[in-house]
């Protein structure tokens, strides 16, 4: 069986681009395609792994301007020649499922989220602080958008969704079901029984959307230190706001992310994601977290067991979840264990049996007919 994995842009380390580590260690001889592609950004193993870029990646300054040539990326996925291989299994939440397959192929779509700023426009907006020109420009696109993302949803055999989230956003906005397989943590990179510290913590980029803002607001209220590790458009607006207690360490190696989720006293996870890995992370290092109680968060925290849920996105509903949080102790066995339902092992069984699946019910002229919402 001749696999090729196709996923946006290879551009960043992040949540999706394990993922595709994964993905490459599935499927070793399968080479990877994808608009560009920065090795020193992803690291080991996938800058060393069979990657086939775009024409995008001669384009200047695409590294730093990306987001610039968002339009070609369309054009850029088409330009793959996909004949030959029997399974395309394209990894996004953009462009990538828009991949020509051949009509033998199985296209397998594991979807991070349909496309945001399609079908979310307003929230992202607003949150992106677009100029007055860019928003009138972006929503005179969004109409070809949609109908572009739409119509390259119909050429999908089989979605798989990271969380039950995602998976109600692809039947609301495509009309299809799907499978759900949660992505993979890694356990084993982390210790649990290492003694907490006092630091509560945030890791993620730092975008609009995460709403960073609540944990530096609310920490700063109750006068709890607070380690923000990571960086993003909003550091400067986070400073403004941060009282004596917030520190931000910016970017940090791997190796300095785990030691602070092992020593620190609980993990926020202030904003909606479409799959929270960060709270899993901290439960396999023996920390509980505080969530809000939307999105991925509702499949990886368990409310009272695993950390504690806050149900408006409010500094002062995230106060309460503090306090809460605070007043219980914690069993670092039981929140490892947890985590472990999570690890790469459950991932690859998941996967490889949706995958196979897939292909005796393409077998059977079936594939398609099983997954409509």
């Amino acid at each position: 069986m001749k696999v090729a994995i196709v996923h946006d842009a290879l551009n960043r380390s992040g949540g999706a681009e394990r993922v595709v580590a994964v993905l490459h260690r599935m499927f070793p001889e399968a080479p990877i395609f994808t608009t560009f592609f920065d090795k020193r950004a992803v690291g080991l193993p996938l800058a060393k792994a069979d990657v086939r870029v775009s024409w995008l990646q001669g384009l200047p300054k695409v590294k730093r301007h990306s987001r610039r040539y968002a339009p070609l990326h369309p054009f850029a996925m088409r330009s793959f020649d996909l004949r030959g291989y029997d399974v395309v299994i394209t990894s996004g939440s953009a462009f990538a499922k828009g991949v020509r397959v051949p009509p033998s192929a199985l296209h397998l779509c594991y979807c991070y989220s349909p496309m945001r700023w399609a079908w979310s426009f307003e929230q992202h907006a607003d949150r992106a602080a677009l100029t007055a020109s860019a928003r009138v420009a972006a929503r005179l696109a969004l109409p070809a958008l949609r109908r572009w993302d739409f119509a390259s949803a119909r050429n999908v055999g089989r979605f798989v969704a990271v969380s039950t989230e995602v998976s109600e956003r692809i039947r609301t906005t495509y009309g299809r079901g799907s499978e759900i397989v949660f992505p993979p943590v890694d356990v084993g990179r982390f210790r649990h029984d290492r003694p907490a510290g006092d630091d509560f913590l945030v890791v993620s980029r730092l975008d609009a959307y995460k709403r960073i803002d609540l944990a530096v607001r609310a920490c700063t209220t109750l006068g709890l230190p607070l380690l923000v590790v990571g960086d993003g458009p909003e550091r400067e607006t986070l400073r403004s706001i941060a009282g004596p207690t917030v520190r931000f360490a910016g970017r940090l190696t791997d190796r300095e992310v785990t030691s602070r989720f092992e020593r620190c006293r609980a993990l926020i996870l202030p904003g909606e994601d479409d799959f929270a890995l960060t709270p899993l992370e901290a439960n396999a290092a023996g920390r509980p977290v505080v969530a809000f109680a939307r999105g991925g968060a509702l499949d990886t925290v368990r409310d009272g067991e695993t950390g504690v849920l806050f149900h408006d996105d409010t500094a002062e509903s995230l106060e309460g979840a503090l306090r809460a949080l605070q007043e219980r102790s914690w069993d670092a066995a039981l929140l490892r264990a947890h985590a472990e339902t999570f690890s790469e092992e459950v991932f690859v069984s998941r996967f490889r049996t949706v995958l196979t699946s897939a292909l005796e019910q393409r077998k059977l002229g079936r594939l398609g007919a099983d997954d409509a919402a």
